[in-house]
């Protein structure tokens, strides 16, 4: 697949021929960011903090905890590479801090090994110091403490020649279990066809800043359809990855998802494109897409407004929604229609109240002892526990999302509990 690159210098996205010659500066890197992350990850770097001339670390934080990145440049100790992990990066890339003795104090899972190659030898330090080393030579030196490795060939960088196809091959057997991201030289959307075809992703930058290649285009590429329409079949997904409905897809409605950022798809009884909610209201914002492991099926991940996905006016095309998602419309509704006088709406009038009730079913929960008490006492909690994220504009997505913020941190806090919760002092 396809990650698009956002290199950074001053603050600034930039495009260099060969690491040195500045020949596009696309400016605020921010809506870049939020354009590219609509096929994926995004590759971050940070060209300043690389060369040893600045940095750009606040930018690159801001971005990467807004949307998935890997992180690179500049980043040449252990440490560094945990801020970046604990700062919400999904993997940081490392070039000359590649080596063993600092890998391993790192998750194998979340690292890439740069191996910036000029005509086959290892460049480091920005590029500019030869280590003599071949990209094979490192690679097996570095495959059992990383996840991929991003293979940059230099003399090609910038200079969108085309892609050596043989080459890639070949690190791609040498790369083992890591997968392989190829960058320098990309062409045209048939170089990430075919490079996606012998098992590795392809790093874009100056062919989509140059509009050599369209996103859609570079994101469809690896695509296949088994259907004579040539159609893609689509699952839409909510936030927290509910399933809607199933739609289907074709290059154009692809196309003015991206450029819109909204659900765009393919009305096989129109044959035409359908913008969801134009008639309806029920309009989408589209977060991400995703392509499944063959190649011939979507994944459209969107935030859904209005009364609902389908046309009958429920929430997706099989029918009601259930357990916590059910429970937080429902309160959700209730905070504008639960009328005076109710339990509800004295929960939600009376702060003190639901403190004293949330206190409550904690200690209940933890006096229960069977499988039935426990489920009956964690629901209580929950329940109270959503109320008050509920008054607040709370989602339910915003609370997921901040699980999977936390899984990303490395670094542990030890968790203690604060005195006033701990022994007799309770």
């Amino acid at each position: 697949m396809m990650i698009p690159s956002i290199d950074i210098q001053g603050g600034q996205a930039v495009q260099l021929i060969g690491g040195e010659q500045k020949v596009i500066d696309a400016g605020d890197p921010r809506p870049i960011a939020e354009k590219f992350s609509r096929v994926g990850e995004i590759a971050l770097i940070d060209l300043d903090a690389a060369m040893g001339t600045g940095s750009n670390a606040e930018l690159l934080k801001e971005i990467c905890a807004q949307y998935p990145c890997r992180v690179g440049g500049g980043i040449r100790d252990a440490k560094t590479a945990i801020e970046w992990l604990d700062a919400g990066a999904q993997r940081v890339i490392l070039g000359t801090a590649a080596k063993p003795e600092v890998l391993r104090e790192l998750p194998r899972d979340r690292v890439i090994a740069a191996l910036d190659a000029r005509n086959g030898r290892v460049v480091v330090e920005g590029w500019k110091t030869q280590t003599g080393d071949s990209i094979e030579e490192r690679m097996i030196e570095l495959r059992d403490f990383v996840s991929g490795f991003l293979v940059t060939f230099v003399e090609r960088e910038g200079r969108m020649g085309g892609m050596p196809l043989e080459r890639v091959e070949q690190l791609v057997e040498c790369a083992g279990e890591a997968k392989l991201t190829a960058a320098g030289g990309v062409r045209d959307a048939s170089d990430i066809s075919r490079i996606d075809a012998v098992g590795a992703d392809v790093q874009v930058g100056m062919a989509l800043y140059s509009e050599a290649i369209d996103l859609a285009d570079g994101f469809c590429a690896p695509l296949r359809s088994d259907r004579s329409d040539g159609l893609w079949p689509t699952i839409v997904c909510d936030e927290r990855g509910a399933t809607l409905g199933l739609v289907y897809s074709s290059i154009e409605s692809i196309r003015e998802s991206i450029e819109t950022g909204t659900g765009v798809y393919y009305s096989r009884s129109r044959r035409s494109l359908w913008h969801k909610g134009e008639s309806s209201g029920n309009s989408q914002r589209l977060i991400r897409i995703d392509t499944d492991c063959d190649r011939d099926a979507l994944r459209f991940t969107v935030r859904q407004y209005g009364g609902g996905f389908c046309h009958l006016g429920t929430v997706n095309c099989f029918g009601a929604s259930y357990g916590l998602d059910r429970l937080m419309r429902t309160l959700a509704d209730r905070i504008e229609t639960a009328p005076e006088g109710s339990y509800t709406r004295r929960v939600l009038n009376d702060p003190a109240f639901l403190g004293a009730k949330l206190r409550e079913e904690v200690d209940e929960l933890m006096e229960a002892e069977t499988k039935p008490q426990v489920t009956h006492e964690a629901a209580d909690v929950l329940y109270f526990a959503l109320i008050r994220a509920a008054q607040l504009g709370v989602s339910l997505f915003d609370i997921e999302r901040e699980f999977d913020r936390r899984s990303l941190k490395v670094s542990r806090r030890p968790g203690n509990a604060k005195p006033a919760y701990v022994g007799d002092d309770r």
